[in-house]
């Protein structure tokens, strides 16, 4: 009798505050306990609340919150409203967690800086944000003071055209690959190649990528791939080629080294192939594009890039410590999902993969008039941005690779797209001669960067969130400011 009375007294509370019956859940779908009566004037700031307490987080993380992969940024009940939801339904919210830090978008250029007399390829920050590389159709790779906004070291060695640069995420190396297949470790102390070139690759550098800090401290090993078909790994200490990885027919156009500990090359085959490290071993092979694969982007791909150093600038005693550190960070990122991969391609489709579980695609991602030329995931994992010769950037869900919004405002194609660390703003630059900021919350235009005076070929946000570098067909390299 008791219990009855006790129902009836709920459900009179209930009819009393019009509270939604709501299911709260993670970006993968896993449930956060039972489900909730919440009431209709519940906001983003009460469901944090709730979140934080399920959780038992001890500091309080902010949250976003989704209902059918929009943003709620209203009450539950004035969103009902709108929506015309129906509340006898239990109503799925999923919390994402933010950044806990903010990153100020960037608004001028601080620096306009000469030197190269080619088109700038490629640009790419160190991975404590304090240092950049930028490699030219000059031959030369230019190591820039960020301090001073001024040129550090002129690096020269190449025979031809530096079409790929890569700092190891530990940021004691960094490897060029040029045009004519070779390859050059530079001392950063003074600028000058350590030793002769890395040669074996009989056709240009397509991709270098490093192994992880957080899988070898210090960092040696990289892999690197080329226009002839192969991919090669190299020991930087040792300066030798350990395993060269055969088996696609056509050239190579991308490679990843993912968290796991394999290698991922993308190439015009049209195949993915997936590489254990230790004899070069094909593990997997994924297919399903019909045309070139152009670009591979890890969900991972922050936290390798970028190691153990985060917005805190900390300083590491040692290369344990550093490694301890990294492998912290990847397994917070990762969480309890396997590592994703996004590839796109010439066929105008990106597929999502999640290549530990299952060789077919988790799924096909459509809406691109051209070719993607370039495809990336947030730092944290929530979202994939792709450029395309369409002219415009998608983004999409990072988890389930459903098409979010489209962002027009370039009058060319897209070449090139970097995220801010905290994954809430996206930068892009274009044939248009123009750089653009996005918002990610409002999926609208933040900032308009113009300023070079042709096509822009390279664009890097620094991983410390601190400064944009951008550089193409003008041979300037242009540093942007908050």
């Amino acid at each position: 009798m008791e219990v009855e009375v006790e129902a009836a007294a709920a459900a009179a509370e209930r009819e009393a505050t019009n509270s939604v019956i709501c299911q709260l859940a993670d970006p993968e779908g896993n449930p956060l306990g039972a489900a909730l009566y919440l009431p209709e004037n519940a906001s983003p700031k009460e469901l944090n609340q709730v979140v934080n307490k399920l959780l038992s987080n001890e500091e309080k993380l902010p949250y976003a919150f989704y209902i059918s992969d929009e943003e709620l940024v209203v009450q539950l009940g004035s969103y009902l409203e709108k929506n015309k939801v129906s509340v006898e339904k239990v109503l799925t919210i999923v919390y994402q967690p933010q950044a806990v830090f903010r990153i100020r978008p960037v608004t001028r250029c601080s620096a306009t800086i000469a030197g190269h007399t080619e088109a700038v390829l490629s640009v790419a920050f160190s991975p404590d944000g304090r240092q950049l590389a930028s490699g030219s159709g000059d031959t030369t790779v230019r190591l820039w003071d960020l301090n001073t906004q001024t040129p550090l070291f002129t690096c020269q060695g190449h025979r031809n055209w530096v079409l790929s640069v890569a700092w190891s995420p530990d940021g004691k190396h960094l490897v060029s690959g040029s045009k004519a297949g070779e390859l050059i470790c530079w001392d950063l102390q003074t600028g000058k190649p350590l030793g002769n070139p890395l040669t074996g690759h009989k056709k240009w550098i397509t991709g270098i990528s490093w192994e992880p800090v957080h899988l070898s401290a210090p960092c040696r090993r990289f892999v690197s791939a080329s226009k002839d078909g192969d991919a090669r790994i190299w020991d930087v200490t040792t300066r030798k080629c350990l395993i060269c990885l055969t088996g696609h027919t056509l050239a190579i156009t991308c490679v990843k080294w993912g968290g796991d500990g394999v290698i991922y090359t993308g190439s015009q085959d049209c195949t993915i192939k997936v590489w254990e490290t230790t004899q070069g071993k094909l593990i997997r092979e994924l297919k399903g594009h019909g045309h070139w694969v152009n670009s591979l982007a890890l969900s991972t791909e922050y936290v390798l890039r970028s190691g153990a150093f985060d917005h805190t600038n900390k300083h590491f005693a040692s290369p344990e410590e550093m490694k301890k550190v990294a492998l912290e960070r990847y397994n917070k990122m990762r969480g309890n999902a396997p590592e994703r991969l996004v590839s796109g391609s010439d066929d105008f489709t990106m597929f999502l993969w999640e290549p530990a579980v299952s060789k077919h695609p988790k799924t096909r991602m459509t809406g691109h008039q051209q070719l993607v030329n370039h495809v990336y995931f947030s730092p944290d994992g929530q979202w994939i941005a792709s450029a395309s010769f369409d002219k415009s950037v998608k983004l999409w869900n990072g988890t389930t690779g459903k098409f979010v919004a489209a962002f027009r405002g370039h009058v060319g194609p897209v070449y090139q797209i970097s995220w801010s660390a905290d994954s809430r703003l996206l930068l892009s630059g274009s044939k248009d001669s123009t750089l653009k900021v996005w918002d990610i919350r409002t999926k609208k235009l933040k900032q308009d960067l113009p300023g070079h005076a042709d096509e822009v070929f390279a664009v890097d946000w620094s991983p410390d969130g601190e400064k944009v570098a951008s550089g193409g067909k003008d041979r300037v390299l242009k540093l942007w400011m908050g």
